[in-house]
């Protein structure tokens, strides 16, 4: 079970059901068990909306809320307990148990789902589920199915279908107060996990050496898992967005850029810094470094409640165009420049994501093709970055192959922001002090 109180999803159950009207029913499956290969599964990791709402780790299970006219009614579909499969695979919460440990009105056995959903859909006003979850499409469609072959009988079958997921992620996307507590302490986890990569990083370390040093930081902390597959990128390797191999030997002279985030009872982090191997920054990557963090310090000023999404990205352009030009790498005037979207050649993704329960969390970023504004309690990444092609012959030999991305994660407050990771070094002193230390 999570470290939330288990009262914090009896909330939100309510709080979604106060959206619905009368007779509505609500069905959300767990995420499906893959294979990794042969008879091998992968880790579970349980779908972020379901246990946002249930609060349930296990798999083969389904939450059904119902609106009836004495008020809304939980009901949990799960595995019975059983000896010889619990000694095989791992003890099961029960029938028995699931309840009072969930909050939840009624439990069922998984097997009996489809001959209650008949019952439980019986002349609901609407049957809302999740539109892209193809298994739970499936089910609803079965069970409408059977149900309007009882009509003789006297059953109602639903006629209006609603999607959940637009009103599930519009409530992920505003943290609660245990929701960023939660946060905050997988941020600090990895923050310590940063400065032991700086602290650790020698010249002819393999990345993926460098990468167990940030993982078993993770671990020895509390974290269960990685909010996402880390990124370790020695020389020109960081000019590959996503690259995952961490498979290269750490080069004299090169910066390894490092982008890794735990999760800690399913809430994610993530945090990118770029670094000296040796230690000590060359001025070509010092200025591209430092252009890099006037865009971040630019972007984090934009925010406040009212502000909207594209402020941040706008801002950071505008520093990264101009400064590209001071040093010759764009000729021209920047709002030109700008217009033309000349920049993207050197830092062409978006300034940022939403961040919870998913690395790339739920929620929309435009309303009526605008961008959204801020609220408080959104959390976004804020990561502004400059990617330097190494085969590019246009190019001087010494800005080429300079990858440099600086990722934080930020709340939005009443006021203003809260950087949550802001006790990680960011400035090119602090990085090699540490380095030093």
């Amino acid at each position: 079970m999570t470290k939330l109180a288990t009262i914090e999803y009896s909330k939100r159950r309510k709080d979604l059901m106060q959206q619905l009207p009368q007779g509505a029913v609500v069905i959300i499956q767990c995420a499906p068990v893959y294979i990794r290969n042969g008879d091998v599964e992968h880790d579970y990791r349980q779908d972020s909306s379901f246990y946002y709402l249930s609060g349930m780790v296990e798999p083969h299970t389904t939450l059904v809320l119902v609106n009836g006219p004495e008020g809304c009614s939980s009901n949990i579909f799960c595995r019975s307990k059983d000896k010889l499969q619990e000694i095989w695979h791992g003890r099961r919460l029960g029938v028995d148990a699931a309840p009072h440990t969930l909050m939840i009105d009624n439990a069922y056995t998984s097997e009996t789902l489809v001959a209650q959903l008949i019952e439980l859909l019986d002349g609901a006003s609407q049957v809302v589920f999740g539109f892209s979850r193809d298994n739970t499409a499936e089910l609803v469609q079965q069970s409408l199915s059977k149900l309007r072959g009882l009509s003789r009988q006297g059953k109602i079958s639903p006629t209006q279908l609603v999607d959940l997921d637009p009103l599930v992620d519009a409530m992920r996307l505003l943290k609660s107060a245990a929701e960023i507590d939660q946060m905050v302490r997988a941020s600090n986890i990895s923050v310590v996990a940063h400065k032991r990569a700086m602290s650790v990083c020698k010249v002819g370390m393999n990345e993926f050496q460098l990468a167990a040093e940030v993982h078993h930081q993770f671990s020895v902390q509390g974290s269960q898992r990685l909010a996402y597959g880390s990124i370790v990128a020695g020389g020109d390797n960081a000019c590959i967005l996503h690259y995952t191999n961490n498979d290269q030997v750490l080069q004299d002279g090169d910066l390894v850029l490092i982008d890794a985030g735990c999760e800690l009872d399913h809430y994610a982090s993530d945090i990118t810094r770029t670094f000296p191997v040796n230690g000590r920054f060359s001025e070509a990557q010092k200025t591209i470094y430092e252009l890099v963090l006037s865009a971040h310090t630019a972007a984090l000023a934009c925010i406040k409640p009212g502000a909207v999404f594209t402020d941040m990205q706008n801002a950071a352009v505008e520093v990264i165009t101009q400064g590209l030009i001071d040093i010759g790498l764009l000729t021209g005037e920047r709002d030109k420049n700008i217009a033309d979207q000349s920049y993207r050649k050197f830092y062409m993704h978006n300034i940022g994501h939403w961040l919870g329960m998913d690395v790339h969390d739920v929620g929309i970023y435009k309303f009526n093709g605008e961008s959204r504004p801020l609220i408080q309690g959104m959390v976004t990444t804020v990561e502004p970055g400059i990617y330097i092609d190494p085969d590019d012959a246009s190019i001087a030999p010494e800005w080429r192959g300079i990858g440099v991305r600086i990722e934080d994660n930020i709340l939005v407050t009443k006021d203003g922001y809260r950087n949550l990771t802001e006790y990680l070094p960011v400035t090119v002193a602090d990085i090699e002090t540490l380095m030093a230390g």
